[in-house]
């Protein structure tokens, strides 16, 4: 069983790639689209915080808004059956100080006041000394956006598992895209801002050419 279970993740892994043309006829089911955001909502972040949020933008008037600013959606914007854009916390939200961390480990991880403290001050001498994110709004944002990619990876696995195609997305002018979401009030910019996108659906093309990868020795070296 197993093995079955690795050969069929091995398959996902050669089934996906990323798409660039969407079939307009072919829609994702509800349940298997929440599927998906149940794979995000479910991935680990650095210190269980959580610095995400998920637009499900299925409004073809806001799409249309976003692909204007947004280079690397032209062709997949139209026609993907699911876009969303995932947003990350800024500085304001993920400082060790924030309203949002200590509410946060307090509410949704429900840490007994002893924990919570040390957790706190561990959480404060990472930002501090471990990764010194202080240093710069970016910084500590950019550390955010991290732990959003991890929930992207996981939602496009779990879509090639099922048989669904999908596109992570960079490819957009992040101020005039976070102006164009602000406008919307899809986008509160003193919390959040756009991390990156990603489109699903199912492809109108087999892919016109084979995957292409380094062979393991040459990006994996064992240290015995």
């Amino acid at each position: 069983m197993v093995k079955d279970v690795k050969e069929q993740v091995l398959n996902a892994y050669h089934f996906r790639h990323a798409c660039k043309e969407f079939d307009a006829d072919r829609k994702i089911p509800k349940e298997d689209f929440d599927f998906i955001l149940e794979t995000a909502r479910l991935s680990p972040s650095s210190f269980g915080l959580e610095p995400w949020k998920f637009l499900v933008v299925q409004n073809r008037a806001v799409r249309e808004k976003i692909r204007s600013v947004s280079w690397g959606t032209q062709r997949q914007l139209p026609d993907a059956s699911h876009f969303v854009v995932i947003l990350a916390r800024n500085k304001h939200e993920m400082i060790y100080s924030s309203e949002y961390v200590s509410n946060f480990m307090k509410e949704v991880q429900q840490l007994p006041d002893d924990i919570y403290n040390d957790r706190k001050k561990k959480y404060e001498s990472f930002q501090k000394n471990d990764f010194k994110l202080l240093e710069s709004d970016r910084a500590i944002f950019d550390w955010a956006c991290k732990q959003t990619y991890i929930a992207l990876a996981n939602m496009i696995t779990a879509a090639a598992m099922i048989g669904i195609d999908s596109c992570p997305i960079e490819g957009f002018d992040r101020d005039q895209l976070e102006r164009v979401l602000e406008e919307e009030k899809l986008l509160d910019r003193t919390k959040f801002g756009v991390s990156c996108m990603a489109a699903f659906g199912y492809r109108k093309n087999a892919p016109s050419r084979p995957k292409t990868r380094q062979p393991l020795d040459k990006v994996v070296e064992w240290i015995e």
